[in-house]
This record gives C-alpha cells, sequence and structure tokens, in this order.
C-alpha cells in the first residue's frame, strides 16, 4: 500500500507505454513528464496540439523516451475514433501497460436550472463516457500486457456532491462508480487493475478556476502528487484495484 515515504525508482516505468489524456495542461501535463522522465514512452492525448508539441519537446530535451502526440476532441469522439486510436497505438508503439485518465470538461458553477442538456452531454462525455469508451477499445491491448494499469482522476465534490456543481459533480461521482465495477469485472484478470485518485486542493489550473478566491498556499504543488500518481501506474501497485485514493489524506 501507498505510503507517503513512497520514492520510485528512476526506471520505474522502463520500457512501459502509458497513454495520458489531458496531457496539455494541469496535472495531466505534470504526470506525462513524470512518466517520461521515470522511463516510460508516453502517448500526449489532448486538443490543443500547439501545447501537446511543446510538451512533445520538453520531454525529447529531458533525454527521456520519445513520446506519442495523440490529438483527439473527447467531447466528440465515438466509437470509430476509439479504435482507431487502438490501431494507432498497435501501430506506434504495439503495446500499452497503461492509461491515466485525466481530461477534464468544467464551464463554471451555476444552478441546475441554469444546466443546459448539451452542457450536461458534454459534460458527461468528456468526463465519464471517454474513460469508458477509451478503456474498453483499449482492453485488447492491456490484456496481454504483463501488468497493466487504469487510472482516473476525480475532482473531490465527485465524492462530496453539492450545490451548484451539477453535471461536473455528478459526472465525476459517476466515474467513481464506474472504477468500481470495472475493478470487480476484471477480479479475474490479475493483470489488470484499476483505481480512483482525488487530488484535492492542488495548485492546477482547474482548481483555480473552480476555488478563485483560494490562496495558492491552500493548495498542495502539483509535483507532490507525482509521486502517488507513479505508484499507481507502475508495478509497485499491483494487486491494488477498485481503491479511492485521496491525495489530501495521504500526503498531508
Amino acid at each position: 500500500m501507498y505510503t507517503p515515504d513512497y520514492h520510485p525508482s528512476p526506471d520505474l516505468l522502463a520500457q512501459r507505454v502509458i497513454l495520458v489524456t489531458g496531457a496539455s495542461a494541469g496535472l495531466g501535463r505534470e504526470a506525462a513528464f513524470e512518466f517520461a522522465r521515470h522511463g516510460a514512452c508516453v502517448i500526449l492525448h489532448g486538443r490543443n496540439i500547439d501545447r501537446l508539441e511543446k510538451l512533445y519537446d520538453e520531454i525529447v530535451g529531458s533525454g527521456a523516451p520519445e513520446p506519442i502526440i495523440l490529438p483527439l476532441d473527447l467531447a466528440k469522439a465515438g466509437e470509430h475514433d476509439f479504435s482507431n486510436v487502438e490501431q494507432a497505438i498497435r501501430a506506434q508503439a504495439g503495446r500499452l501497460d497503461g492509461i491515466l485518465h485525466s481530461a477534464v470538461h468544467f464551464t463554471h458553477l451555476t444552478e441546475l436550472a441554469n444546466e443546459s442538456l448539451d452542457h450536461w452531454l458534454v459534460s458527461l462525455r468528456v468526463n465519464l463516457a471517454a474513460a469508458h469508451g477509451l478503456t474498453r477499445a483499449l482492453v485488447p491491448l492491456l490484456r496481454v500486457a504483463p501488468d497493466a494499469s487504469v487510472v482516473a482522476t476525480a475532482e473531490m465534490h465527485g465524492l462530496a456532491p453539492a450545490a451548484f456543481w451539477g453535471a461536473f459533480a455528478a459526472s465525476q461521482g459517476a466515474l467513481r462508480n464506474w472504477v468500481t465495477i470495472q475493478a470487480q469485472e476484471w477480479t479475474s484478470h490479475p493483470n489488470l487493475r484499476v483505481n480512483l485518485l482525488v487530488p484535492g486542493p492542488v495548485d492546477s489550473p482547474l482548481r483555480a478556476r473552480t476555488h478563485p478566491g483560494e490562496t495558492r498556499e491552500a493548495r498542495l504543488p502539483m509535483a507532490a502528487l507525482m509521486p502517488l500518481y507513479l505508484y499507481l501506474i507502475g508495478p509497485d501497485s499491483r494487486g491494488v484495484s477498485g481503491q479511492v485514493f485521496e491525495a489530501q489524506r495521504l500526503l498531508r
């Protein structure tokens, strides 16, 4: 089990291929760089190609394995797109050892009465359905990996819903349920695992938008969460599945 004094080995993810969604900013970007720094070939997903290319250059410049860029709009992606992702990864990398679901859609806090159906559908597609759709499409690659890990990042209001958080909190709460269901269905596959990571108050772009009045001193730096991300995506968490990891309880 993870402890605050966990120190990942420098080559923890050597020879592994890890897909990171939402890698163009925030925790996804930070995690993608750390995964690469620990030896992984990282597949960088996002919508903003310029940001992905900048991260690509930083990773290559650091001496880490060359990453792969995967531009895709999850708000519009469907079964065919996810199938294409599987074929592209198979062709370019030949394997897949893990997925970090870090892409997120958030606009603003408001009453349910102000949230349109279209807004709900986009929130559900990006924050929930995309995690299922991508994972489902990539299971053939994950199943043949010796040790495969799926990690989903969720906002704390998915665990504790509150007024004005609407579709965002609902989608995040459903993501937790998806992790639980998927973990139970994978019990017959000891090489597969899936867990939920809840960052809490972290100095990320998303947190700055959801809590504009909060001081930076009240938030953990994103770097503080990286050992936990590395633990969950790497081999040291083998056998741990279906769990919720609340970073604030583990790190403070």
